[in-house]
């Protein structure tokens, strides 16, 4: 990923930048549909105050955790580059 003397090209810094915009907004989205599947029914039905701020809080703990587990994951992913085209295809001949 490194070109003539440890720098990066143009290409491979707008690559990196596509990469962290889809991390960051994939996580967001997936925290909010988490969040919003955990807390709604607080809010979408008639609870008691203390079941509704538990599951709010539990919501808003778990929608964190989901949020930086898929912006690790996602970026892990991009740092050990593309899979090849043919997996088990090793000899172009085969």
């Amino acid at each position: 990923m490194e070109s003539y003397g440890g720098r990066r090209g143009q290409a491979e810094r707008d690559a990196i930048t596509v990469e962290i915009g889809y991390a960051l907004c994939s996580a967001a989205f997936a925290a909010a549909v988490l969040f919003g599947a955990v807390a709604g029914p607080a809010f979408v039905f008639d609870v008691p105050d203390g079941v509704r701020d538990t599951l709010v809080g539990a919501g808003a703990t778990v929608a964190a955790v989901l949020f930086f587990a898929r912006v690790a994951c996602v970026l892990l992913r991009f740092r050990q580059g593309p899979q090849p085209s043919q997996p088990g295809r090793t000899n172009p001949d085969s």
